[in-house]
């Protein structure tokens, strides 16, 4: 007897099902037990309690106000951080699960080789680490898996809706995050090779910029409605493209070539397995997509589509400041890639049977190594004892709402309560303002040495009435991901972080006098 549900077989959903809870075990793990990891993880958390009570003054805060409008409505029932960090960390394993189902689709893959390549690719370092914040990252994944599947569907069977159903995830990408601008590039160079010509047409393209302005004309008005300026949200690109001042690690502009950052992230951070397979694959799919566009070939292979994004978004990324998050878009990719190229490679052996268990070791073994990573860069920073410093204001000034400054982080911020106030400062040289304001304290909070901010040493020289060690404050993966924002390079941030690692107190507290 044969076991369906939905119309599928049972033993065709049991593999991935249980792959499927055991990437959301991983994600989940200790997750109540952490803080909001960034400034921009707290500061959305902010916003977007504020846009769903209506202010709307902060609502194109990174070019992102589609992020921010979705998840308002939570807001309406709990301001708990844990709820926005737990739905933000699933919604990522959501992306993932559906870039799996349309890989296993497109190469027809096994049930048990899905089970594997969604273990594989759901246990990624960076990916996990990512998904544990309250950033557009997540979001911004599951549109971009929307869009690859859309695209692909329209360069394989081209006509002018399936054009139009691009256009419109791009569209909603834009909305999330501004980082989706970057797409642009790789999506026209595939459209000038196989696209045959349909995007160029006056009409179907008329079409598509309509589509594409959709966003910005309802937002636009949605702003003008808050009080805002009708040119707010393209004034964010502007910024981007025009910086102002430097930032507090001096920092200024967007452009830093350097070849060998993220090969280093990947070989120090995620599976070994992942780098030389990738490295082949991409040159690969390349060299496969240079053959096929001499040959005006219009069947594209999913591989070599893949790996077209993995290989352009590599290579220009490398000529901007780096973060891991640069890439993370391509993350998945890059795991699928490096799981189709074993799988290609086992096909060849003669007998299915030994290639199938092969390919389970494999990995199994990848994944547990993933597993000993995540472990070793992740769990291993926990837990936070911000709720602790919170505790320990709240009995030093139990009759009265605590009023403390804040070097350089809103870390605190989710554990004070609505009428406390918490300030951000970025030098010493504001701590008499907000002396005569009447604020009774500063955190030194580690932040500073994560920005590499010059502007606090003297501070940190002076006695403290109380300090907690934050572990997260150390994490190598928090350093990277703030090197972009310090223009540093990999060895630097990673030497950086080995400083600020000596010391064991992140968390002191200061009486201001």
């Amino acid at each position: 007897m044969r076991f369906t549900f939905l119309g599928v077989k049972l033993p065709n959903l049991l593999w991935p099902a249980l792959a499927l809870i055991g990437v959301v075990a991983v994600r989940l793990y200790g997750l109540a037990e952490v803080a909001l990891p960034d400034y921009d993880s707290v500061r959305n958390w902010q916003i977007v309690q504020e846009v769903a009570h209506g202010n709307l003054r902060n609502l194109f805060h990174h070019g992102s106000p589609g992020f921010s409008l979705v998840y308002a409505p939570v807001a309406w029932f709990t301001t708990d951080y844990r709820v926005f960090q737990h739905l933000n960390a699933l919604l990522a394993v959501v992306a993932l699960a559906w870039l799996v189902q349309f890989v296993g689709v497109a190469v027809r893959l096994t049930a048990l080789e899905k089970a594997l390549l969604l273990l594989f690719v759901g246990t990624s370092v960076f990916l996990t680490f990512s998904g544990r914040d309250f950033t557009m990252g997540s979001m911004s994944l599951w549109v971009f898996v929307g869009m690859v599947r859309a695209h692909y569907r329209r360069l394989r069977n081209p006509s002018m809706p399936a054009l139009l159903d691009v256009a419109a995830w791009l569209a909603l990408g834009l909305s999330v995050n501004y980082k989706f601008l970057l797409t642009l590039p790789v999506l026209l160079l595939l459209e000038l090779l196989w696209g045959g010509g349909l995007l160029w047409r006056p009409v179907v393209l008329t079409r598509v910029l309509l589509v594409l302005a959709v966003p910005y004309v309802a937002f636009g008005l949605l702003g003008v409605l808050g009080g805002l300026p009708w040119y707010r949200w393209p004034a964010v690109y502007y910024n981007l493209v025009f910086p102002g001042a430097s930032n507090t690690a001096g920092r200024a502009g967007h452009f830093r070539f350097d070849g060998l950052y993220y090969l280093l992230y990947l070989r120090d951070f995620e599976s070994p397995l992942l780098l030389p397979v990738l490295l082949g694959g991409v040159l690969l799919g390349l060299r496969s997509g240079w053959q096929h566009a001499r040959r005006k070939a219009q069947r594209l292979s999913l591989p070599t589509y893949l790996g077209i994004w993995a290989g352009c978004f590599l290579l220009g990324m490398s000529l901007l400041l780096k973060a891991p998050r640069g890439l993370l878009l391509v993350y998945p990719l890059f795991y699928v890639l490096a799981f189709l190229g074993v799988r290609q490679l086992l096909l060849r052996v003669r007998w299915k049977v030994v290639a199938n268990a092969c390919l389970a070791v494999v990995f199994l073994v990848a994944t547990a190594f993933n597993l000993h990573r995540i472990q070793r860069e992740i769990y291993a920073y926990m837990p936070t004892h911000y709720g602790q410093l919170a505790r320990h204001l709240r009995l030093r000034t139990p009759t009265r709402p605590i009023r403390i400054a804040s070097t350089l982080s809103l870390g605190l911020s989710p554990f004070l309560v609505k009428l406390d106030t918490l300030a951000v400062i970025t030098t010493e040289a504001q701590l008499p303002e907000w002396r005569r304001k009447q604020f009774e304290y500063v955190l030194l909070d580690a932040s500073w040495r994560v920005v590499n901010s010059p502007y606090f040493d003297s501070l940190a020289r002076q006695p403290s009435l109380f300090a907690l060690p934050e572990p997260l404050l150390t994490s190598p993966l928090l350093f990277l991901e703030h090197s972009e924002y310090t223009g540093l390079g990999y060895q630097e941030t990673l030497k950086l972080q080995q400083a600020a690692r000596q010391d064991s107190l992140q968390l002191r507290l200061y009486r201001l006098r």
